[in-house]
């Protein structure tokens, strides 16, 4: 019989290869992209893998500090691509 702690552990695993796979997929599409557009939504993307990476790290190691650190990535994650997006469809960032 399967204990609460393996099964956390089967799902800890899991949720670290779906998330892999997909940071590895849109780098795929970051490369390749055939437009801009492509490249900024697979850069957004990129970041919120990464942003589950954290959490499920935090999650599995138990300690609060990666939580702290998931925050950190989501506001310059969000920033960062709002950014890439003025400049590419204007040219500049701040007016």
């Amino acid at each position: 019989m399967m204990t609460a702690e393996g099964l956390m552990e089967i799902a800890i695993g899991i949720a670290f290869v779906s998330l892999a796979i997909g940071q590895i997929l849109s780098m795929v599409r970051l490369i390749l992209g055939p437009t801009s557009g492509d490249r900024i939504l697979a850069l957004d993307t990129m970041v919120i893998n990464a942003l589950g990476l954290v959490v499920v790290l935090g999650i599995h190691q138990g300690v609060r500090i990666y939580f702290e650190v998931a925050l950190l990535i989501a506001m310059l994650g969000f920033v960062s691509t709002v950014a890439l997006a003025r400049f590419i469809l204007r040219g500049d960032i701040i007016e």
